[in-house]
């Protein structure tokens, strides 16, 4: 349930805007002037509000810190040709948090909440959509539990909100994976497929393994046997072998990635043969070995669409072809960039514009 939708606003009594260089603009480290709470209590979503974005009080006791009952999203907008805020399917953000939300025990967030207090925030942070090349506003909506009580048990009370926040590239470079076949991102049964707080903050020590080796992120594979490609750990991953594009198909353990299927749907749409299946460690080494993987990219939301340079395993970097070579996924990134910035033509009805 959700209260009649009236959002009030506090507004910074100076914008911190001046201060940003929008010429270099790190990753998730810079946040605009404001953002969105709204409360979960007796069963209803209630007072909605814009405020100054800064530190908040919450109860030590909260199961969100002891117990890690919190999920997110994440989402960009792009200023488009007459300064209007260009959001890329933001309703697909809302469907799958609330799939994340019923694993979590959590409440589901009505569209209408979700929707209205998305443009709100963005209209009154519009100045903070950066315009250079490559950058973009990023969105990070989110929910945990606001009980305070120490045990083990579905919460009753929740806090929702948003933060936005300008950002550059997410990987400057061509991104170098190394396949982990001992550690577990995610596990059939799990929690693989929600987007929750505790997914990635167990996936920080293996990758910071792999990162002292030279590798920017891993390749995840299966939970059971370690056998099949799963996702990585920002994004899901694609491979042009021959000339079909193969992504490993969704299951509890594989977040179904937005991008990911943005990246299908145009594929299909030119005609291009796709296959969502498993694609084990063995099948993959070995279409590497005989030149057969002409591409291969993860994508993503933060990431886009990214090139990957290398792929190491068993002590061996498999090295992939140029990026100039790469047709398709540069297409496709070129489309879609064209898409979201309103350059092209939105022929699925992605772009929603606040």
């Amino acid at each position: 349930m959700v209260e009649t939708m009236k959002i009030a606003i506090e507004r910074v009594k100076k914008s911190r805007l001046s201060e940003v260089d929008f010429s270099n603009i790190p990753f998730g480290k810079i946040y605009t002037d404001h953002m969105f709470m709204a409360d979960y209590r007796n069963g209803e979503w209630t007072n909605f509000r814009i405020m100054p974005y800064g530190y908040m009080p919450i109860s030590p006791a909260t199961p969100a810190l002891h117990y890690g009952q919190a999920i997110f999203e994440g989402m960009k907008a792009y200023k488009g040709l007459e300064g209007e805020a260009l959001v890329f399917r933001p309703t697909d953000n809302w469907r799958r948090m609330n799939i994340s939300g019923e694993r979590i025990c959590m409440p589901p967030i009505p569209e209408e909440l979700f929707m209205e207090s998305l443009a709100a925030l963005i209209d009154l942070d519009r100045a903070w959509i950066p315009d250079t090349e490559g950058a973009s506003l990023y969105i990070r909506p989110f929910m945990f539990s606001a009980d305070e009580y120490i045990g083990i048990k579905p919460s009753d009370d929740f806090t929702f909100m948003i933060i936005l926040c300008p950002v550059g590239s997410y990987y400057s470079t061509p991104v170098k994976v190394r396949i982990e076949t001992h550690y577990t991102r995610a596990s059939q049964g799990g929690t693989g497929y929600a987007k929750a707080g505790g997914n990635y903050g167990a996936a920080i020590y293996p990758a910071k393994l792999a990162q002292a080796k030279g590798y920017h992120q891993l390749l995840w594979t299966d939970g059971k046997t370690h056998e099949y490609i799963e996702e990585s750990g920002t994004m899901n991953v694609m491979f042009v072998i021959d000339d079909t594009l193969v992504t490993p198909a969704l299951s509890d353990s594989i977040l179904a990635g937005i991008t990911r299927d943005s990246v299908l749907t145009m594929a299909r749409s030119w005609g291009m043969k796709v296959e969502e299946r498993k694609i084990s460690v063995k099948e993959l080494i070995e279409a590497m070995e005989a030149g057969r993987v002409k591409e291969a990219f993860g994508a993503g939301t933060a990431a886009t669409i990214a090139h990957l340079e290398l792929i190491g395993y068993n002590g061996k970097d498999y090295y992939l072809p140029p990026i100039e070579s790469r047709t398709f996924s540069n297409n496709v990134f070129a489309e879609l960039e064209g898409i979201k910035r309103g350059l092209k033509s939105d022929p699925f009805g992605w772009i929603v514009k606040m």
